[in-house]
């Protein structure tokens, strides 16, 4: 502005002395008109650009002292060297069928463990896709260094296992950082046309008043927050039943109306589950809680609408399906209702944790991962030195070959089981009843991503927000803001996480394979200052989300928050975790199973048969990573005789 200032002074000066000294004169001239309205432009474009230089670096310092963006880490984990050809040693001990986290820790802890540690030449994993890691996976989009997250983003301190492996374990190779869960008072929630901020309920408590929603909750239950009312919920079944009063009752503690307190530990909720009764009148006195599905409990504790009011604001449906009632007690307080939890994830992404242990476990002379070859079928052998001959159809040659081995680790959830041969000797449904039960012991829960790249972060500049996520009753369900590049203002939002019934009114918009669906074609990225078009690469494009979805996602975006001009991304990366081989993001038990036996039984549904299971779908933490180390660990220590390395505390809980 000063520059321009000095400049406009200076050439009237000299073109007063031409005109003798007439300033009046002077002004009146349309050359000088010209000149003044092209300063004027000059320093309005100025203006312009400091101002932008100034809110960018406003936003920049108040992100860093807010938040920490999940950056790109500096390690090389990921440079790993895998094959994809077709192992030329066909006869092999243990054969490890999957790539995701408990196949990975299998094949670490069998080659490294202290006192039976196997050559790693006899034990490989061998995946049918062209990644490691299963349903963890981060990305890093273009133009910007911070971590998307498409699948797993977080674990738990309280988490053993997986916080050993990050913390102790491969201290040197990763670092852990809080995952921000935000501040409720720039979150927003958005249910039934009501706009409000996520901590609307507990500043009307402190008024002395019940905040009114648009549902209509029981007398008993207004004023209550979603994650409030879950809690009263499970409060009251618990403290209902004289078995649990009479030996955990002190456990447990009504703080006041809105607060309450559990201290329960995984091993005694063990002791809970199986023997916790219904205590209310009705259509399910006297049961098990066990055998009582969650929304059959919800609904009989807050009725319907209260059902609907705590699957809308709880921001899951998953967490309210029908799935089993006495495991989603100790689930839901143990992480969605509670406000005491600890959040932290890995810096570059959570899916390091896979690459770490591959890289460890690929050290080991003779260790491999075969990626693109995909688990058909296996038989039994009546003779020679192996008992099992496995059949795999390789993606790259598009042939089929065969390996001989003694022991199977299934690494995998319950839709890659379905997916192998149904008819022989292991899955046979004509023979196997009871293993075929307990493989649909389980749901399969759907669950879809949409992250976005924008050029500048909206969020902050219009609501102060930094981090966390707000939940709404429309088809995206939850935004999660994940930062600003420290580089530039390049943003990442993860513009819907959603999961249950709402995946379907995504997976309409998909694209199409019927040519000349013009309105299913996938979203263009576009370049921005930063990043040229030719910059994206055949992968990205290829998950691309389609036009129309990234058009109905802007559209629910905006009116979640409440801003009609919020920009387009420049970028998308769109992940449906409901197809093949997944099934779903993540699993829950049904009711009127025996969970405990029903865990125990699949690590090895046949005694005689040297064949297990592991992984997240059969544990008691699903959902999480630590479900499939646990399920991994303890399959380990039974079966192939290893010791509990001393970096897992020797009293950790596994579950059943």
């Amino acid at each position: 502005m000063k520059k321009g200032i000095y400049l406009f002074l200076t050439v009237l000066i000299v073109a007063c002395r031409k005109e003798k000294g007439n300033i009046i004169s002077l002004l009146k001239s349309r050359r000088t008109i010209h000149l003044i309205l092209i300063l004027l432009i000059i320093n309005i474009g100025e203006l312009t650009a400091q101002k932008t230089k100034e809110v960018k670096k406003v936003v920049n310092e108040n992100f860093e002292k807010e938040s920490t963006p999940i950056q790109k880490s500096s390690t090389n984990l990921k440079n790993i060297k895998l094959e994809y050809d077709i192992p030329s040693n066909k006869a092999i001990e243990v054969a490890i069928i999957g790539a995701g986290v408990s196949g990975l820790y299998s094949a670490y802890r069998l080659t490294k463990d202290e006192n039976t540690a196997l050559p790693a030449d006899q034990i490989q994993i061998f995946e049918m896709s062209n990644r490691i890691g299963g349903r963890l996976e981060s990305v890093q989009l273009p133009g910007m260094t911070i971590t998307g997250e498409l699948g797993g983003m977080r674990y738990l301190t309280s988490q053993k296992i997986v916080t050993s492996l990050i913390q102790n374990v491969f201290k040197e190779e990763l670092k852990h950082v809080d995952f921000p869960m935000g501040n409720d008072a720039n979150l927003f929630g958005y249910f039934r046309k009501q706009r409000i901020k996520m901590n609307a309920w507990e500043i009307a408590q402190e008024k002395g008043e019940k905040l009114e929603t648009h549902y209509y909750l029981n007398e008993k239950d207004l004023g209550y927050s979603p994650n409030q009312l879950f809690n009263k919920l499970i409060y009251d079944v618990l403290i209902a039943d004289p078995w649990f009063e009479m030996h955990f009752g002190q456990y447990i503690e009504k703080i006041s109306k809105y607060d309450y307190s559990f201290k329960i530990t995984r091993e005694q909720w063990n002791i809970i589950k199986p023997k916790l009764t219904y205590h209310f009148p009705g259509p399910y006195s006297g049961m098990k809680v066990n055998d009582i599905g969650f929304w059959n409990l919800i609904k009989d504790q807050v009725s319907q609408e209260g059902f609907n009011f705590l699957a809308d604001a709880g921001g899951y449906y998953s967490n309210t399906i029908n799935w089993n009632a006495a495991e989603a007690l100790p689930y839901m307080i143990g992480d969605f209702s509670s406000t005491t939890v600890t959040y932290r994830t890995i810096e570059g992404g959570y899916d390091l944790i896979a690459y770490a242990l591959a890289d460890a476990y690929l050290k080991e002379k003779g260790a491999n991962i075969w990626m693109g070859n995909r688990l058909v079928t296996f038989d039994k052998q009546t003779s020679g030195k192996y008992k099992y001959k496995l059949k795999f159809f390789h993606e790259k040659s598009k042939t089929i070959w065969t390996l001989e081995t003694n022991k199977i680790i299934l690494a995998i959830p319950r839709r890659s089981l379905e997916l192998l041969d149904q008819n022989n000797f292991f899955f046979d449904k004509d023979t196997q009843e009871v293993f075929q039960k307990n493989i649909a012991s389980v749901i399969k829960e759907p669950s879809l991503k949409i992250l976005m790249g924008f050029e500048e972060p909206w969020w902050i500049e219009d609501f102060k927000t930094y981090d966390g996520h707000s939940i709404t009753d429309l088809p995206i369900r939850q935004c999660y803001y994940f930062g600003v590049d420290q580089n530039d203002s390049h943003s990442l939002l993860l513009g819907s996480y959603n999961d249950m019934r709402s995946v379907t009114f995504w997976q309409g918009l998909t694209k199409s394979q019927t040519k000349g669906e013009s309105n299913l074609k996938l979203f263009t990225p576009r370049a921005t200052k930063r990043i040229k078009g030719d910059e994206f690469k055949s992968r990205l494009l290829e998950n691309q989300a389609t036009q129309v979805m990234v058009d109905e996602a802007m559209n629910q975006i905006r009116e979640l928050h409440g801003r009609p001009e919020i920009p387009y991304p420049y970028v998308t990366w769109y992940k449906d975790w409901s197809q093949d081989p997944f099934g779903g993001g993540y699993h829950a038990w049904k009711s009127n199973y025996d969970i405990a036996k029903t865990m125990a039984y699949m690590r090895n549904p046949n005694p005689k048969e040297s064949i297990y299971i592991c992984g997240e779908a059969y544990s008691d933490q699903q959902g999480w990573v630590e479900g499939a180390f646990c399920v991994a660990e303890r399959m380990l220590e039974d079966y192939f005789n290893l010791k509990r390395p001393n970096w897992i505390p020797s009293n950790y809980y596994l579950g059943w």
